[in-house]
Protein backbone atom coordinates (compact mmCIF):
# COMPACT_ATOMS: atom_id res chain seq x y z
CA UNK A 1 0.00 0.00 0.00
CA UNK A 2 1.97 3.01 -1.73
CA UNK A 3 -1.39 5.51 -1.55
CA UNK A 4 -3.80 6.30 0.93
CA UNK A 5 -6.79 8.36 -0.26
CA UNK A 6 -4.62 10.34 -3.13
CA UNK A 7 -1.93 11.17 -0.46
CA UNK A 8 1.75 8.89 -1.02
CA UNK A 9 2.72 7.23 2.30
CA UNK A 10 5.88 5.43 4.12
CA UNK A 11 8.79 5.56 2.60
CA UNK A 12 10.76 9.05 2.96
CA UNK A 13 6.88 10.88 2.97
CA UNK A 14 5.77 12.58 6.14
CA UNK A 15 3.00 10.80 8.58
CA UNK A 16 -0.76 10.80 7.68
CA UNK A 17 -3.06 11.88 10.56
CA UNK A 18 -6.34 10.78 11.07
CA UNK A 19 -7.98 13.04 12.95
CA UNK A 20 -11.32 14.53 14.45
CA UNK A 21 -13.40 14.04 17.46
CA UNK A 22 -14.37 10.65 19.17
CA UNK A 23 -18.38 10.81 17.92
CA UNK A 24 -20.18 13.11 15.90
CA UNK A 25 -21.62 15.69 17.51
CA UNK A 26 -23.88 17.68 14.95
CA UNK A 27 -23.30 18.96 11.29
CA UNK A 28 -22.05 22.18 12.62
CA UNK A 29 -19.33 20.71 15.03
CA UNK A 30 -17.96 18.36 12.56
CA UNK A 31 -17.66 21.42 9.73
CA UNK A 32 -15.96 23.24 11.84
CA UNK A 33 -13.72 21.16 13.40
CA UNK A 34 -12.55 19.41 9.94
CA UNK A 35 -12.41 22.65 8.62
CA UNK A 36 -9.86 23.58 11.54
CA UNK A 37 -7.99 20.86 10.96
CA UNK A 38 -7.54 20.95 7.47
CA UNK A 39 -6.12 24.48 8.02
CA UNK A 40 -3.51 22.99 10.45
CA UNK A 41 -2.72 20.15 8.17
CA UNK A 42 -1.95 22.58 5.03
CA UNK A 43 0.80 24.59 7.09
CA UNK A 44 2.23 21.61 8.02
CA UNK A 45 2.12 19.94 5.03
CA UNK A 46 0.50 16.50 6.65
CA UNK A 47 -2.18 14.68 4.72
CA UNK A 48 -5.04 14.46 6.31
CA UNK A 49 -8.38 11.98 7.22
CA UNK A 50 -11.27 13.40 9.41
CA UNK A 51 -12.24 10.94 11.70
CA UNK A 52 -15.96 10.45 13.87
CA UNK A 53 -17.74 8.16 14.73
CA UNK A 54 -21.44 7.71 14.65
CA UNK A 55 -21.72 5.15 17.16
CA UNK A 56 -19.67 4.27 19.90
CA UNK A 57 -20.60 0.58 20.58
CA UNK A 58 -18.33 -0.44 23.08
CA UNK A 59 -19.08 2.33 25.59
CA UNK A 60 -18.37 1.58 29.37
CA UNK A 61 -22.13 2.32 30.66
CA UNK A 62 -25.61 2.40 28.88
CA UNK A 63 -25.70 5.57 30.18
CA UNK A 64 -22.80 7.18 28.38
CA UNK A 65 -23.16 9.26 24.79
CA UNK A 66 -23.14 6.70 21.94
CA UNK A 67 -23.65 9.12 18.78
CA UNK A 68 -25.79 10.42 16.65
CA UNK A 69 -26.69 7.02 14.43
CA UNK A 70 -25.62 5.61 11.49
CA UNK A 71 -28.22 7.72 9.13
CA UNK A 72 -27.18 11.09 10.34
CA UNK A 73 -24.08 10.41 10.80
CA UNK A 74 -23.17 8.94 7.47
CA UNK A 75 -25.05 12.20 6.36
CA UNK A 76 -22.79 14.85 8.48
CA UNK A 77 -19.60 12.32 6.86
CA UNK A 78 -20.64 13.11 3.48
CA UNK A 79 -20.94 17.14 4.57
CA UNK A 80 -17.56 16.96 5.33
CA UNK A 81 -16.05 15.25 2.30
CA UNK A 82 -18.42 17.42 -0.22
CA UNK A 83 -17.65 20.95 1.82
CA UNK A 84 -14.35 20.67 3.38
CA UNK A 85 -13.03 18.47 0.86
CA UNK A 86 -11.21 15.78 3.29
CA UNK A 87 -11.53 12.01 3.28
CA UNK A 88 -13.05 10.94 6.08
CA UNK A 89 -13.06 7.37 8.52
CA UNK A 90 -15.57 6.09 10.43
CA UNK A 91 -15.66 3.11 12.67
CA UNK A 92 -18.18 0.23 11.64
CA UNK A 93 -19.27 -2.67 14.37
CA UNK A 94 -21.20 -5.32 12.23
CA UNK A 95 -20.94 -7.01 9.44
CA UNK A 96 -24.02 -5.30 7.78
CA UNK A 97 -22.82 -2.02 8.69
CA UNK A 98 -20.17 -2.25 6.14
CA UNK A 99 -21.58 -1.69 2.89
CA UNK A 100 -23.90 1.20 3.24
CA UNK A 101 -20.99 2.45 5.37
CA UNK A 102 -18.49 1.85 2.29
CA UNK A 103 -20.86 3.68 0.30
CA UNK A 104 -19.85 7.00 1.95
CA UNK A 105 -16.72 7.06 3.49
CA UNK A 106 -12.86 6.75 1.96
CA UNK A 107 -11.69 4.51 4.85
CA UNK A 108 -13.47 1.94 7.26
CA UNK A 109 -11.80 1.76 10.56
CA UNK A 110 -12.41 -1.44 12.70
CA UNK A 111 -12.82 -1.47 16.31
CA UNK A 112 -10.07 -2.72 18.75
CA UNK A 113 -12.25 -4.89 20.49
CA UNK A 114 -13.00 -6.66 17.41
CA UNK A 115 -10.09 -7.61 15.68
CA UNK A 116 -10.58 -11.37 15.73
CA UNK A 117 -13.88 -11.51 15.07
CA UNK A 118 -13.02 -13.39 11.18
CA UNK A 119 -16.65 -12.72 9.50
CA UNK A 120 -16.46 -9.34 10.59
CA UNK A 121 -13.05 -8.38 9.45
CA UNK A 122 -13.69 -10.39 5.79
CA UNK A 123 -17.00 -8.27 5.54
CA UNK A 124 -14.91 -5.15 5.83
CA UNK A 125 -12.18 -5.86 3.58
CA UNK A 126 -14.56 -7.33 1.24
CA UNK A 127 -15.92 -3.77 0.48
CA UNK A 128 -12.48 -2.61 -1.21
CA UNK A 129 -11.95 0.71 0.68
CA UNK A 130 -8.99 0.70 2.97
CA UNK A 131 -8.68 -0.57 6.04
CA UNK A 132 -7.53 0.52 9.30
CA UNK A 133 -7.29 -2.38 11.65
CA UNK A 134 -7.07 -1.61 15.75
CA UNK A 135 -4.81 -4.47 17.27
CA UNK A 136 -6.76 -5.36 20.56
CA UNK A 137 -5.82 -4.47 23.58
CA UNK A 138 -5.67 -8.32 24.58
CA UNK A 139 -3.50 -9.02 21.41
CA UNK A 140 0.11 -9.57 20.80
CA UNK A 141 1.41 -7.97 18.13
CA UNK A 142 2.66 -10.90 16.22
CA UNK A 143 -0.69 -11.82 16.18
CA UNK A 144 -1.80 -8.98 13.80
CA UNK A 145 -0.03 -11.54 10.92
CA UNK A 146 -3.24 -13.31 11.20
CA UNK A 147 -5.60 -10.64 11.26
CA UNK A 148 -4.36 -8.69 8.34
CA UNK A 149 -4.04 -12.42 6.25
CA UNK A 150 -7.84 -12.65 6.68
CA UNK A 151 -8.41 -9.15 5.51
CA UNK A 152 -6.37 -9.73 2.48
CA UNK A 153 -8.17 -13.32 1.85
CA UNK A 154 -11.07 -11.26 1.80
CA UNK A 155 -9.43 -9.63 -1.83
CA UNK A 156 -8.12 -6.18 -0.29
CA UNK A 157 -4.60 -4.97 -0.21
CA UNK A 158 -5.00 -1.74 1.30
CA UNK A 159 -5.01 -2.49 5.19
CA UNK A 160 -3.44 -0.77 7.91
CA UNK A 161 -2.51 -2.06 11.49
CA UNK A 162 -3.27 0.34 14.15
CA UNK A 163 -1.64 0.15 17.47
CA UNK A 164 -3.43 1.39 20.77
CA UNK A 165 -1.91 0.04 23.85
CA UNK A 166 -2.16 -3.52 25.50
CA UNK A 167 -4.01 -3.93 29.26
CA UNK A 168 -1.97 -4.14 32.24
CA UNK A 169 -3.71 -4.60 34.48
CA UNK A 170 -6.92 -3.29 35.53
CA UNK A 171 -8.03 0.14 33.73
CA UNK A 172 -4.65 0.30 32.76
CA UNK A 173 -3.23 0.34 29.09
CA UNK A 174 0.84 0.29 28.18
CA UNK A 175 2.50 1.29 24.80
CA UNK A 176 5.35 -1.08 23.57
CA UNK A 177 7.20 0.63 21.09
CA UNK A 178 8.41 -2.69 19.92
CA UNK A 179 4.82 -3.57 18.51
CA UNK A 180 5.65 -1.02 16.16
CA UNK A 181 8.34 -2.60 14.42
CA UNK A 182 6.94 -5.50 14.69
CA UNK A 183 3.77 -4.97 13.34
CA UNK A 184 5.80 -3.50 9.93
CA UNK A 185 5.91 -7.63 9.11
CA UNK A 186 2.64 -7.70 8.13
CA UNK A 187 3.95 -5.47 5.02
CA UNK A 188 0.58 -3.10 5.82
CA UNK A 189 1.48 0.56 6.63
CA UNK A 190 1.69 0.88 10.54
CA UNK A 191 -0.74 3.28 12.65
CA UNK A 192 -0.25 4.69 15.77
CA UNK A 193 -3.18 5.39 17.88
CA UNK A 194 -1.65 8.45 20.32
CA UNK A 195 -5.09 9.68 22.01
CA UNK A 196 -6.50 5.98 22.91
CA UNK A 197 -3.20 4.72 23.95
CA UNK A 198 -3.45 7.08 27.22
CA UNK A 199 -7.00 6.02 27.89
CA UNK A 200 -7.98 4.16 31.31
CA UNK A 201 -10.89 2.06 30.17
CA UNK A 202 -13.57 1.74 32.74
CA UNK A 203 -11.58 4.07 34.69
CA UNK A 204 -14.36 6.04 36.02
CA UNK A 205 -16.75 3.39 36.82
CA UNK A 206 -18.82 4.29 34.93
CA UNK A 207 -17.10 5.80 31.88
CA UNK A 208 -13.35 5.58 30.68
CA UNK A 209 -10.77 8.21 31.99
CA UNK A 210 -7.42 8.86 30.62
CA UNK A 211 -4.32 10.58 30.33
CA UNK A 212 -3.84 13.46 27.95
CA UNK A 213 -1.20 14.59 29.55
CA UNK A 214 0.85 11.77 27.77
CA UNK A 215 -0.24 11.94 24.73
CA UNK A 216 2.69 14.00 23.19
CA UNK A 217 5.33 11.23 25.34
CA UNK A 218 3.98 8.46 23.74
CA UNK A 219 3.49 10.57 20.05
CA UNK A 220 6.88 11.07 20.29
CA UNK A 221 8.48 8.32 20.67
CA UNK A 222 6.32 6.90 17.69
CA UNK A 223 7.22 9.53 15.55
CA UNK A 224 10.58 8.53 16.29
CA UNK A 225 9.90 4.66 15.29
CA UNK A 226 8.86 6.36 12.08
CA UNK A 227 5.52 4.89 11.96
CA UNK A 228 3.41 5.66 8.52
CA UNK A 229 0.41 7.72 10.44
CA UNK A 230 -0.24 8.62 13.35
CA UNK A 231 -4.22 8.34 15.05
CA UNK A 232 -5.34 11.69 17.24
CA UNK A 233 -9.04 12.27 18.54
CA UNK A 234 -9.59 15.95 19.01
CA UNK A 235 -11.86 18.19 20.45
CA UNK A 236 -12.05 22.27 21.52
CA UNK A 237 -12.86 21.61 24.51
CA UNK A 238 -12.32 18.14 25.68
CA UNK A 239 -13.71 18.11 29.15
CA UNK A 240 -17.04 18.89 27.48
CA UNK A 241 -16.79 16.36 25.14
CA UNK A 242 -19.45 13.59 25.15
CA UNK A 243 -17.44 10.81 24.84
CA UNK A 244 -13.06 10.10 25.51
CA UNK A 245 -12.63 14.04 26.97
CA UNK A 246 -9.73 12.65 29.29
CA UNK A 247 -7.78 11.24 26.33
CA UNK A 248 -8.62 13.87 23.57
CA UNK A 249 -5.90 15.87 22.70
CA UNK A 250 -6.96 20.15 22.59
CA UNK A 251 -7.94 21.45 19.10
CA UNK A 252 -5.94 24.60 20.17
CA UNK A 253 -2.98 22.63 21.20
CA UNK A 254 -3.07 20.50 18.34
CA UNK A 255 -0.79 22.41 15.54
CA UNK A 256 2.43 22.84 18.03
CA UNK A 257 2.08 19.58 19.06
CA UNK A 258 2.31 18.17 15.21
CA UNK A 259 4.86 20.56 14.21
CA UNK A 260 7.39 18.64 16.94
CA UNK A 261 6.55 14.95 16.13
CA UNK A 262 6.47 16.37 12.40
CA UNK A 263 9.90 17.19 13.26
CA UNK A 264 10.85 14.38 15.20
CA UNK A 265 9.22 11.90 12.13
CA UNK A 266 11.66 13.69 9.90
CA UNK A 267 14.71 13.53 11.50
CA UNK A 268 14.16 9.65 12.16
CA UNK A 269 13.22 9.30 8.59
CA UNK A 270 16.20 11.22 7.10
CA UNK A 271 18.72 8.64 8.88
CA UNK A 272 19.06 5.12 8.42
CA UNK A 273 18.04 2.52 10.90
CA UNK A 274 21.91 1.15 12.38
Amino acid sequence: MKELCGYPIGGDRPFFLIAGPCAIEGRGHALETASRLREICERLGIPLIYKSSFDKANRSSTKSFRGVGMAEGLEILAAVREEVGLPVLTDVHTPDQAEPVAEVVDVLQTPAFLCRQTDFIQAVAATGKPVNIKKGQFLAPWDMGNVVDKAREAGNEDIMVCERGVSFGYNNLVSDMRALAVMRETGAPVVFDATHSVQLPGGQGGASGGQREFVPVLASAAAGVGVDGLFMETHEDPDAAPSDGPNMWPLDRLEALLGRLLAIHNAARSVPNP
